[in-house]
This record gives C-alpha cells, sequence and structure tokens, in this order.
C-alpha cells in the first residue's frame, strides 16, 4: 500500500491548515496502519511530494512560484514523473524491506 500525502504535512503552510492537517494525517494512517499488517506481509508507506510541476502550480502568481523555488535547495519544481518513480520503486519487491516509512520527495526542501 502507498498513500500519498505532502510535504505540507511535515511543514505547514499558512493558510493551508485543513489540508496540512489531512496530510499529517495520512503520515500518521500509513504508520499505524504499517505496524497493524506488517505481519501479514503487508507493507504500507508513503511518498510526500514537494513542489510539483503540475497544472495547479504551473497558475501560481510568478512571484508566488519564485519564493518556492528559494526554498528548494535542488532549485526547481520536480515532475510528476519523479513521484511516480518512487511510487513505483515502493510497490516492488526493491523495497521489501521498507514499511511504516514517509519517502520525501521534494528536492531537499524537508529534510
Amino acid at each position: 500500500i502507498v498513500n500519498v500525502s505532502s510535504v505540507v504535512g511535515q511543514i505547514g503552510n499558512v493558510g493551508q491548515a485543513n489540508y496540512s492537517a489531512s496530510k499529517a494525517g495520512i503520515m500518521g494512517f500509513t504508520k499505524t496502519v504499517a505496524r497493524e499488517v506488517a505481519a501479514r506481509g503487508i507493507r504500507v508507506n508513503a511518498v510526500a511530494p514537494g513542489f510539483i510541476q503540475t497544472e495547479m502550480t504551473a497558475s501560481l502568481p510568478e512571484k508566488v512560484r519564485e519564493k518556492f523555488l528559494e526554498q528548494i535547495p535542488m532549485g526547481r519544481m520536480g515532475e510528476p514523473e519523479e513521484v511516480a518513480e518512487v511510487i513505483y520503486w515502493l510497490c516492488s519487491e526493491s523495497s521489501s524491506y521498507l514499511t511504516g516509512q514517509i519517502i520525501h520527495v521534494n528536492g531537499g526542501l524537508y529534510m
């Protein structure tokens, strides 16, 4: 099982208390369910993307985008494919000893 959270669930964001709380809840849910089902061979992890180049982020005013980019050590937004590759890996046998983890895909925004 791979849940999708957000970096905002970890760091918060002004004006997004409801969104931040829901994404933090996904993180707690992931860890709890992972403990409950691990003995049955079920792995549960989550991906917490940062700022990803999507229609939503493309519609942000340029000044807002620039402010976000200043906070990302890698200096760019991620691509949807980069998040998808992590999800694919989590679903593969290559991650067979991993459960209850939150994988942050955010260019270093949250370390």
